[in-house]
């Protein structure tokens, strides 16, 4: 696998980590195969297997819920940095919407294929990123990951795209992680951070 310089902790243990490790920016307290959803040969998957799928992936799927309780899903770029993942969106769009009434989310990426590949879904709270280091690190990194027309300047706690648009930038830092393995073996890993 690829090699970030912010990749996290690998972890590929059943065994919790002592208290007051672990965490987004530590790597997961527990790694877990359930052999339930796993082939007999199948083994949990270290934790850097799935950094370096959240680095690569270009488009996740990101679940918000509507007042109402309505589920709303939509795909969207993310970047991972500081054991997070990051999305933008304009603060009248939908998800930034639900986001203001209930910041639990669910993040997935993966392949969009029955016998092989990797699929991740990321449970997670999405927090507000307003701070102007923060924010500019991860503008260079949503340019450097999906090229200029991903350019952004930071202002005023946001993003500033060069067309005028404006948008919030949330992380989500995740609570666990569950690992989908498809064809040789078939395996489920899940990653607790809490």
């Amino acid at each position: 696998m690829g090699t970030h310089p912010d990749t996290d902790a690998d972890t590929n243990t059943t065994a919790a980590a002592p208290a007051g490790h672990g965490g987004p920016a530590q790597g997961p307290v527990s790694t877990t195969l359930d052999p339930r959803y796993s082939t007999p040969d199948a083994e949990a998957l270290p934790w850097s297997t799935a950094v370096d799928l959240l680095h690569r992936s270009e488009i996740f799927w990101l679940t918000t819920v509507r007042p109402d309780g309505r589920p709303h899903v939509t795909p969207l770029l993310a970047v991972w940095q500081h054991g997070a993942l990051h999305f933008a969106t304009g603060a009248e769009e939908r998800k930034a919407r639900n986001l203001a009434q209930n910041q639990q989310v669910i993040l997935t990426t993966g392949t969009n294929t029955l016998s092989d590949g990797l699929d991740l879904v990321v449970e997670g709270e999405a927090c507000l990123v307003s701070d102007t280091d923060r924010l500019t690190s991860l503008a260079t990194a949503w340019s450097t990951k999906y090229g200029p027309d991903w350019a952004f300047e930071v202002a005023d706690g946001t993003f500033h795209h060069p067309d005028g648009a404006s948008a919030l930038v949330f992380a989500v830092p995740p609570h666990r992680v569950f690992g989908f393995t498809k064809g040789t073996p078939f395996s489920q890993t899940r990653w607790n951070f809490t």
